[in-house]
């Protein structure tokens, strides 16, 4: 890489490591947060939710309209917005101040993200260069996200909770100066028209399961907003589909998703994300409910893992170099649901050094994925349809961080529940809880492992022929 790639990567991944931070620097920090602005309880989860719904809801839109219009434009505004809504949540004066500020840092990440994304796969050409920033930019969003969690106890600590919106927003201006000078423009060449009723569907079938999934997560599924929501979100997605079948400029391609290695490389993107960060959740959890570790001590222990992240992901486009992507995405998974099952093993007096060494090692598969599956799924696609690709690609990364959490943590919870209600102990049915989610966090990661394997071997052979 020259000396200006390397500059426009930096800038590139570091603008996506700002938004995994925003992910998780919260979560530590929500109780403080609660008491200082005098939300209840059961309002916290909007915290979390009011920047989950926007960010994974408008994806594929944003992601559609920067082809569109130019994808440099749309990475400023959304750079400028995400900073905006940083300050206005870090000065935030009532609870509807600081949720207007979060859902605006929602809708800032999801015109980031693609946009982002897509900037990158036009910069750097298919081959090693491509899969070596796509290694940097992978490594960068989940370290982001697992150090969000540490400095979300450090800052939360010594600071307040303020200062991590206050992180936020100076990152986001250091970002927003340095992108002018750097990032060209680009577009599609043949600027076809916006499809909304694809747009309308996808983003309403998104928001209403995320607000299902998240709604559950917290409060379970007993309320009727939650089956309602899952209903209505499964048939507005389900519309989707057969709108784009018959649009004459679709949103989403359909014969991009026909193309086996960019369906089965987001299956696999989908299921390492979303998986991984509930066990980073459930750990969480783990470690602060059961063995009774403080939020800075927890945060401090995830950092290991993160160090651990970060070597995986320089290390990530070498494995693909000498192994190929299609053994580097199955290893990956497997070598992830494997370190995950072996946390059935955890105990309600001992297992801090289990979580450690389990969830470290299978970070470094989950890199391997989060690298070979972007390589797979943008490989072989042109230059003109890379922001179709690389908004597949995000909507895979973001959606699955969305729903990872809600979804198992809706089950952890539900079973706690259960377990309480026969008589255990607090301690004994949260980890309860937390193994029933652990145990069907790895089985999913294994059985989509099978299924890649098996549909990418499939591809390999077609090409041969």
């Amino acid at each position: 890489m020259t000396p200006r790639d390397k500059l426009i990567l930096l800038l590139l991944c570091a603008a996506q490591f700002v938004i995994a931070l925003d992910f998780s620097i919260l979560n530590v920090a929500l109780p403080v947060l609660g008491r200082d602005l005098g939300m209840g309880q059961a309002d916290l989860q909007w915290a979390v939710t009011a920047f989950a719904l926007p960010s994974g809801g408008f994806l594929l839109l944003a992601g559609r309209i920067a082809d569109l219009f130019g994808r440099r434009r749309l990475f400023l505004i959304g750079l400028a917005l995400f900073t905006a809504a940083s300050v206005l949540a870090a000065l935030a004066w009532s609870p509807a101040v600081f949720l207007a500020g979060r859902a605006l840092q929602g809708l800032g990440a999801a015109i980031i993200v693609p946009t982002g994304m897509s900037l990158l796969t036009t910069t750097f050409a298919e081959g090693p260069q491509r899969e070596r920033a796509l290694g940097i930019s992978g490594t960068l969003l989940s370290l982001g996200f697992t150090i969000g969690m540490v400095l979300g106890g450090v800052m939360t600590d010594a600071l307040g909770w303020r200062s991590t919106m206050g992180l936020l927003s100076v990152a986001g201006v250091a970002v927003l100066v340095a992108a002018p000078m750097l990032l060209t423009e680009s577009r599609h060449p043949a600027r076809p028209r916006l499809d909304l009723p694809g747009a309308i569907t996808v983003t309403g079938g998104l928001l209403a399961l995320i607000y299902a999934l998240s709604t559950a997560a917290q409060q379970g599924f007993g309320r009727p907003d939650v089956p309602v929501g899952l209903v209505v979100g499964g048939v507005l997605l389900a519309a989707f589909v057969r709108v784009e079948s018959r649009a004459k400029q679709p949103l989403v391609s359909l014969p991009m998703l026909r193309r086996r290695s960019v369906a089965w490389g987001n299956l696999a993107g989908l299921t390492t994300f979303a998986m991984m960060s509930a066990v980073i959740f459930l750990l969480t959890l783990y470690l602060q409910e059961v063995l009774g570790l403080s939020a800075l001590w927890t945060g401090l222990l995830f950092g290991v893992q993160g160090a651990v992240s970060a070597l995986a992901g320089l290390v990530a486009p070498r494995v693909i170099g000498r192994f190929g992507a299609r053994r580097t995405l199955v290893t990956g998974l497997l070598l992830q649901a494997g370190c995950t099952a072996s946390l059935l093993g955890l105990g309600t007096g001992t297992g801090g050094w289990l979580a450690l060494i389990a969830v470290s090692c299978g970070s470094l598969g989950h890199l391997w994925a989060i690298v070979a599956y972007g390589v797979t799924a943008t490989s072989g696609v042109p230059d003109d349809q890379q922001g179709l690709a690389t908004g597949l690609v995000t909507s895979s990364q973001q959606v699955g961080i969305t729903l990872g959490i809600p979804l198992l943590s809706a089950v952890a919870s539900a079973h706690i529940a259960t377990l309480r209600a026969d008589g255990s102990g607090f301690a004994e049915a949260t980890l309860g809880g937390i193994k029933l989610g652990l145990g069907l966090d790895a089985a999913l990661v294994a059985v989509v492992a099978l299924l890649v394997a098996g549909g990418l071997r499939t591809v390999r052979a077609a090409r041969r022929g």
